[in-house]
C-alpha cells in the first residue's frame, strides 16, 4: 500500500500554494490564517470550513486572506503542505535518532514500529485530508509522494545498516517489504488513504508490539 498514488509532477516548493510575506507583522498574520484553517480541518475531519470562518478566528480580513492564497483550494493546499513538512521531519529526525541509539535489528525493528506508530497517530488528521484531496489534485499528490518516497529511502536505509542480520540474498527486497507492511497496517489502524476504516480496531499497544516482532521475524527468517 502506498501513502501516495499516481505518477509524480513537477517538484513544487511548499509555499507554492500562497504568497510569501516578508513583513514581520504580515508573516503573523499569515500564521494566523494558517492556524485558523488547521485547527478547522482537525476539528471537522474535512475542509468544510469558509474563508469566512477564518477571517474571525484567525483576525484577517477576507482582502488579505485572498491577498495571500486567492482561492480556499489555495489555503487548503497550504496547510497541507506544511502538515506534509512537519511528518517528514518527525520521520527524519526519528530515523536519525534511532540509528545513533540501536546496535542491532533486534533493537531497531521494535523501537522504529513504536516511535514511527506515534509520528503517524500523531500527525493522522491532516495526513487523511492530504491523501484524501491527493487523489483529484495534483499539487498535494507530489507532495505527498515526496513525503513517502522519502520515508520508504530513509527506513530502508536505516534497516540495511544491519543487513549483516538478514536472511536470503535480496536485502533491500526485505527492507522495503518490512517498511510497507509495517506502513500498511498502521495506516489501516488509523484509517489513512483510501481505507475508510478498520475492519477491526485492535489495542494500540498490542498491534504494535506484535508488528515489530513479526517484522523482526520476516527480515531475520531463513
Amino acid at each position: 500500500m502506498s501513502k501516495f498514488a499516481g505518477e509524480p509532477a513537477a517538484a513544487l516548493p511548499i509555499d507554492m500554494a500562497g504568497r510569501t510575506p516578508l513583513q514581520g507583522r504580515s508573516k503573523a498574520s499569515l500564521e494566523r490564517m494558517l492556524s485558523a484553517a488547521r485547527d478547522l480541518m482537525i476539528e471537522r475531519g474535512s475542509e468544510d470550513f469558509t474563508l469566512q470562518e477564518i477571517s474571525q478566528r484567525g483576525q484577517a480580513s477576507i482582502g488579505s486572506i485572498y491577498l495571500r492564497f486567492e482561492s480556499k483550494d489555495n489555503l487548503v493546499r497550504a496547510v497541507l503542505a506544511h502538515a506534509l513538512q512537519t511528518l517528514s521531519d518527525s520521520e527524519t529526525a526519528m530515523i536519525a535518532r534511532l540509528r545513533r541509539q540501536c546496535l542491532s535489528l533486534a533493537d531497531f525493528v521494535p523501537r522504529f514500529v513504536e516511535d514511527y506508530a506515534e509520528v503517524l497517530r500523531i500527525n493522522a488528521p491532516l495526513l487523511r485530508l492530504a491523501m484524501a484531496r491527493a487523489g483529484n489534485d495534483p499539487l498535494v499528490a507530489v507532495l505527498g509522494k515526496q513525503a513517502a518516497d522519502t520515508a520508504v529511502e530513509q527506513t530502508n536505509a536505516a534497516l540495511l545498516q544491519f543487513s549483516g542480520e538478514f536472511a536470503g540474498d535480496d536485502h533491500e527486497l526485505r527492507a522495503s517489504s518490512a517498511y510497507h507492511i509495517i506502513f500498511a497496517t498502521l495506516a489501516r489502524q488509523l484509517s489513512l488513504g483510501t481505507i475508510s476504516g478498520s475492519a477491526k480496531v485492535y489495542d494500540w499497544d498490542l498491534i504494535k508490539r506484535e508488528l515489530g516482532r513479526m517484522c523482526l521475524a520476516y527480515l531475520r527468517d531463513r
